[in-house]
C-alpha cells in the first residue's frame, strides 16, 4: 500500500467569502490563494456551523452541529478526549500537528493533535472549576461583556502592528521550523518524511482589530469601496451589531472611518495570503511535490464589514455565515466550482474518505468526495448554522430560513431572487409549503414549534 496523502489545512479567521481574488474581488491581492485555487475544487456555497469562532471551530473538529457536540456558545469547548478528525488521523498513524489558532478553552488542549505550536493554548477559569465540579465564577478570561462596541473598533482603525499580527508571526515561524525538522533536519538527521502528515495552520488575521501594517494600509485606503447594501433590518436581532446598534454611514460613523476599517481588513487579508505563501514555499524548498498533497483552505466565519450597517459576525447574513472553501488535490480531482450547499463540518468525513479511513457512524458530517468528483445529483442540498443554542439557520437550495427562539420569530429569504437579503418572504403565501417544511425540519435540532404557528 502506498503512503497515505499528506494534508495541509490552511485557515484564516473572520474572512468574508467574497474578499479573495479568486472569488472575483478586484481590489484585494491574494496571489497565493488565487494560484492554489486554479487547481482546486472551489465550494462557493460553503457555510459555517456557527457564525462565531469557538463553536464554528469545535463543530468542524467534531464533524457535528452544535446540538450534537454541545458547543453552542463562545467560551464552551468539546468534552475532553472528544472524537475529532485530528484524533482519528492520529489513531491511523498520521503525525498530526496544529500550528496557531484552534480556540480550545477546555481542559483538553490537544483534542487529538499530537503536536501544538505557537497556539492559543489557555484554559478558562470556569472550565477548571467545571472540571473540579465547582460552580463557575464570573468574570473570567472569556467574559465577552467587557468588549467595547463596534463603533469604537471602527474609530481606532488605522496603521500599526496588532497583537494578532505578532501572534501570527510566531505561528509562521513555528510552522517553518516544524517543516524543516520533519522533512530535512540536516543537523540531527532525524527527518521523518515518510510518516504521513496532517499539518494545520490557523492564522488569526484578518479578524478585527482593524489595524494593519502601514504600507499595506496606505495601499488600500483609497482603493476600498463601501459595500452597497446598507439596508438595516427591522428585526430586533438582525438589525443590531453584536456589541450595539447598527452603524449608519453619515449618521453614526463617517465614510472615511469605514474606509479606514476596510483598508485594514483588506491589508490583513493580503498579509495572511503572503504568510500562506511562505509556508507553501517552505514545503517546496523541503522537496515536497504539492500536487501529491491535499490542500484545504477555509475560514471559520465571515465579517459583515458594514453590510446592512452591521459589523463583525454572529449573523446569518451571507457576509457573516458564508465562508471561503476549496480543496486542492490535482492527483485525483480536476479544477471546478461546486454550487451545492456544504458546511465546515463536512470536512471531517471528507478527510477520512480521502485518507481511506472508515468514517465514524455518529457524525453529521457528509463526505464531499462525490462533489469533488463532480457528481452532484444525489447531494442533499441543505446546510445548517446555529448560534448560542437559540438561533438557527437552515439553507436548502436558494432558500434560507432563520429562527430566533427568544422572540419566537422566523424569517425566510429567497437568495435567488433577493441575493442581498432585504426581503423576508415568510408571510408570502407562495412560500407557505416551503416554510412549513423548514418549520418541521427545525424540530430535528431541538427548536420546538412556536405557539404562533
Amino acid at each position: 500500500m502506498s503512503k497515505p496523502p499528506n494534508i495541509l489545512f490552511l485557515m484564516s479567521d473572520e474572512h468574508r467569502f467574497d474578499t479573495i481574488g479568486y472569488a472575483g474581488n478586484a481590489i484585494v491581492r491574494t496571489p497565493c490563494l488565487d494560484e492554489l485555487s486554479k487547481e482546486a475544487v472551489i465550494f462557493d456555497q460553503a457555510y459555517t456551523p456557527s457564525p462565531v469562532c469557538i463553536p464554528a471551530r469545535q463543530c468542524m473538529a467534531a464533524g457535528q452541529y452544535s446540538n450534537a457536540c454541545n458547543v453552542k456558545c463562545f467560551g464552551e469547548d468539546l468534552e475532553p478526549n472528544y472524537q475529532t478528525f485530528a484524533r482519528i488521523l492520529t489513531e491511523h498513524n498520521y503525525k498530526t500537528v496544529a500550528v496557531g489558532k484552534l480556540h480550545h478553552h477546555g481542559i483538553d488542549q490537544m483534542q487529538g493533535w499530537q503536536i501544538r505550536i505557537a497556539g492559543d493554548m489557555q484554559v478558562s477559569v470556569n472550565n477548571y472549576l467545571r472540571q473540579s465540579q465547582k460552580p463557575p465564577s464570573a468574570p473570567d478570561i472569556l467574559n465577552t461583556e467587557s468588549k467595547w462596541d463596534e463603533k469604537k473598533e471602527i474609530m481606532r482603525a488605522g496603521p500599526g502592528e496588532s497583537a494578532y499580527l505578532r501572534k501570527d508571526y510566531l505561528a509562521i515561524t513555528g510552522c517553518k521550523d516544524f517543516i524543516y525538522e520533519h522533512f530535512v533536519d540536516s543537523y540531527y538527521d532525524r527527518a521523518e518524511p515518510n510518516i504521513p502528515l496532517l499539518l494545520y495552520l490557523g492564522l488569526i488575521n484578518p479578524h478585527y482589530p482593524y489595524i494593519a501594517p502601514k504600507q499595506l494600509f496606505d495601499y488600500y485606503l483609497n482603493r476600498v469601496e463601501l459595500l452597497e447594501n446598507v439596508t438595516v433590518s427591522s428585526h430586533p436581532y438582525l438589525g443590531k451589531c453584536p456589541g450595539g446598534s447598527a452603524l449608519m454611514v453619515g449618521k453614526d460613523v463617517r465614510e472615511r472611518d469605514v474606509k479606514r476599517a476596510m483598508a485594514a481588513y483588506y491589508a490583513n487579508i493580503e498579509t495572511v495570503d503572503t504568510q500562506f505563501g511562505e509556508i507553501i514555499q517552505s514545503l517546496r524548498d523541503a522537496g515536497e511535490d504539492l500536487d501529491e498533497w491535499i490542500i484545504i483552505y477555509t475560514s471559520d466565519h465571515g465579517e459583515m464589514l458594514g453590510e446592512h450597517a452591521i459589523w463583525e459576525k454572529r449573523k446569518f447574513y451571507e457576509g457573516s455565515v458564508r465562508v471561503p472553501l476549496f480543496i486542492r488535490y490535482p492527483k485525483r480531482f480536476t479544477p471546478k466550482t461546486i454550487h451545492q450547499n456544504v458546511n465546515l463540518i463536512d470536512l471531517f468525513a471528507t478527510i477520512c474518505e480521502l485518507c481511506e479511513i472508515e468514517i465514524p457512524e455518529n457524525l453529521q458530517s457528509r463526505s464531499l468526495v462525490e462533489l469533488l468528483s463532480g457528481k452532484t445529483d444525489n447531494w442533499d442540498n441543505e446546510t445548517i448554522s446555529q448560534l448560542d443554542g437559540t438561533n438557527l439557520m437552515i439553507k436548502r437550495d436558494s432558500l434560507k430560513y432563520h429562527w430566533y427562539e427568544e422572540d419566537q420569530s422566523e424569517l425566510l429569504f429567497d437568495l435567488e431572487k433577493d441575493p442581498q437579503e432585504n426581503h423576508d418572504v415568510s408571510k408570502d403565501s407562495a412560500y407557505k409549503r416551503k416554510l412549513e417544511t423548514f418549520q418541521n425540519r427545525r424540530m430535528d435540532f431541538g427548536f420546538a414549534l412556536s405557539n404562533k404557528q
